[in-house]
């Protein structure tokens, strides 16, 4: 007779009359009475992946599954529509089983796993029903990345106090990364933050994440595998696959210094063998930090990314999300790129929780502004879920939900009103396939044109920094970048003297509309005596 305890994570059972072996086998059930141990009388669950990071299988009709196992592997369960996985107590799903005999590195600056001594006879991975609509909504955060116990304290009042709100009908949440600024022992206090919020919350680490010790990239990311579970998985929901990725190469390969985006072989190997399972119809959502775009090869190798397309290619509906560049921007990739998709691939590098890397002039609560570079006010996403479909929203925080547009307006322009001067709009989430049009008063809507640009009203909150003659308190801003989602137009030639009103409203991808409005005054121009 065996004597089943719990090893390690809470959902995993295991045995205690464990033995060395090069495989491992165990039941994904249905853990009726939610003890988190199999019982005879709880049936195994059929047709769910499980995989040990590289090969993915699916359980029997008696819901055993098999894999070969290697050290410093990791073994987790894919958890299918219609079930959840245990939650620990700060709402991070457990869903597998770190295998390292030895345990992490031990002359890491930041601690991993401690040993785990030799492979359990059996795993088993609990999952408990429930009802899954394919209507639903995740919050999506960017680089929350506190480098101090202060700033910590600021993504808190920022960002997820207001979340326990605005929330709504989310989910679950992904944060894409840079969780912490390199200091690690702040991984704690930051998942003890998100437990707040109050739900299943699913972590991408990011170059900020990485044990810098690490030698050989697959040891970089032993300490974020201790606090937040593996590095690269995936989980069903309603009729969305997400697949979770670290998609950074330390050291890089080419030079042994620094770091580079891309994958590892197994990672990929993992990628193809879990779609080879997929059903084609369902949305495929891929996660990472580092974005795949790039001019040339020297932030994301070009054969990566080219694997990564062709096991996508399949899908009618993918979306990848990224963030890493604390800025906000739509990416599409078609044919030049090196997709052969149905439809462009659509990758939204979302803006960051923690904005400009909390920098800038401080708003009456005390929490800096922290505007990223192009112009985009520092916030978090949410995107809804309709069956396979998807739409994204952007809250900048602190702001009402319908706070899209931020405009850039001359407070007066001399009459006759023949000037240089421009009208800006800054359409958070917009691409340049989106449409933003303009009035002034009671005039006819116009086109505004696309123009990448910088935003000017950012630029003038980082010039009043360098013009100031008392340094204010905080950090000041980075410099400007140029933006995405700008659209220009000039003023007409016609305007009476007094005040109008300049009206914009934008389109975005999915038809929503939105608005932004603001006075300016014609003036009789001042003659040079």
């Amino acid at each position: 007779m065996s004597i089943r305890i719990k090893l390690l994570m809470p959902c995993v059972l295991v045995s205690a009359m464990a033995f060395a072996q090069d495989s491992v086998s165990g039941y994904v059930f249905e853990d009726g009475n939610k003890n988190q141990k199999k019982e005879n009388r709880e049936k195994g669950i059929e047709g769910v992946s499980v995989s040990n990071g590289i090969q993915v299988v699916l359980t029997d009709k008696n819901g055993r599954y098999s894999l070969p196992v290697q050290e410093d592997q990791t073994i987790f369960v894919i958890k299918p529509s219609g079930y959840q996985t245990a939650l620990n107590a700060n709402n991070l799903p457990q869903f597998y089983y770190h295998h390292k005999p030895k345990g992490s590195p031990a002359d890491f600056k930041y601690k991993g796993t401690a040993p785990t001594g030799e492979l359990p006879k059996e795993l088993n991975f609990p999952l408990y029903k429930k009802d899954e609509s394919k209507n639903f909504d995740i919050l999506v955060f960017g680089d929350p990345q506190p480098y101090t116990e202060k700033e910590l304290d600021y993504f808190k009042r920022a960002i997820v106090n207001e979340v326990k709100s605005t929330k709504k009908n989310a989910v679950l949440g992904i944060s894409l990364g840079d969780l912490v600024g390199d200091n690690l022992s702040l991984q704690k206090p930051y998942a003890d933050v998100m437990k707040e919020i109050g739900l299943p919350w699913y972590n991408v680490m990011g170059n900020h994440d990485m044990n810098y010790d690490a030698k050989e990239d697959r040891f970089s990311d032993e300490t974020f595998e201790s606090n937040f579970g593996p590095a690269n998985y995936s989980f069903n929901y309603g009729n969305v696959h997400f697949i979770i990725l670290d998609d950074i190469l330390y050291p890089d390969p080419r030079d042994g210094k620094g770091y580079w985006g891309g994958f590892r072989e197994d990672q990929l190997k993992f990628v193809e063998n879990d779609l080879k399972l997929v059903d084609k119809n369902k949305l495929i959502v891929v996660s990472f930090h580092i974005p795949l775009e790039h001019k040339n090869e020297d932030n994301f190798r070009n054969s990566d990314r080219q694997k990564l397309f062709d096991y996508l290619t399949p899908f009618k509906n993918a979306l990848i999300l990224s963030a890493h560049t604390h800025i906000q921007q739509q990416i599409f990739y078609g044919k030049q790129a090196g997709w052969n998709g149905s439809k462009d691939l659509h990758e939204y590098n979302v803006g960051t929780t923690c904005g400009d890397w909390w920098s800038g002039t401080s708003d009456e609560i005390g929490l800096p502004t922290s505007t990223m570079r192009d112009g985009t006010a520092k916030g978090y996403s949410f995107i809804s879920f309709n069956d396979n479909q998807y739409k994204v929203k952007y809250k900048t925080a602190g702001k009402p939900e319908d706070y899209q547009i931020n405009l850039y307006v001359p407070k007066v322009i001399p009459f006759p009103s023949k000037t240089s001067a421009k009208i800006l709009a800054n359409f958070f989430i917009g691409s340049k396939k989106d449409k933003v049009e303009y009035k002034i008063d009671n005039g006819n809507w116009e086109e505004m044109e696309y123009d990448e640009s910088v935003d000017p009203n950012f630029a003038l909150s980082v010039f009043k920094w360098d013009s100031t003659q008392t340094l204010f308190p905080g950090k000041r801003p980075s410099n400007p970048e140029l933006s995405k989602h700008i659209w220009t137009a000039g003023f007409p030639k016609k305007l009476a003297l007094g005040k109008h009103t300049l009206e914009v409203r934008a389109y975005d991808m999915y038809g929503n509309q939105f608005t932004a409005s603001e006075e300016f005054e014609v003036q009789n121009a001042v003659l040079i005596p």
